[in-house]
């Protein structure tokens, strides 16, 4: 306890900073500022981020399934981009349903709860 209190406290934001910097350096781990809250714009509420309670920096990190864990469940990060029947990407949006995608998680556009799920949940035999 006593190295932590001769340390200089950083700040949360300074931490987050170094994590991310950290984090940066490598191709394994990519990691994202979740910023959430609300904000009243014209006399209407815009909430933003994930949801409340959701972590500071969100993402994936690649893991190489060994024999080992054959039979074990892992999470995979999934990404949801919702359009109309006529809704286009954005460049970003494509690069970041591309870079998730690449990084071994499942990125997909659904136009209907049906695109969703029949992308996401196993077959059912």
């Amino acid at each position: 306890m006593a190295e932590r209190s001769q340390r200089k406290e950083m700040k949360e934001n300074e931490i987050e900073r170094n994590i991310r910097i950290a984090l940066g350096c490598t191709e394994d781990v990519r990691v994202f500022r979740n910023s959430v809250g609300q904000a009243v714009v014209k006399g209407r509420t815009i909430r933003y981020g994930l949801l409340k309670g959701s972590s500071d920096l969100i993402g994936w990190r690649r893991i190489e399934i060994t024999p080992e864990m054959v039979g074990q469940s892992i999470a995979q990060f999934v990404g949801v981009e919702v359009k109309t029947d006529t809704g286009r990407l954005r460049p970003e949006q494509k690069l970041w349903l591309e870079m998730v995608n690449e990084a071994g998680g499942k990125a997909i556009v659904a136009r209907s709860a049906d695109d969703a799920t029949s992308s996401l949940l196993p077959e059912q035999s």
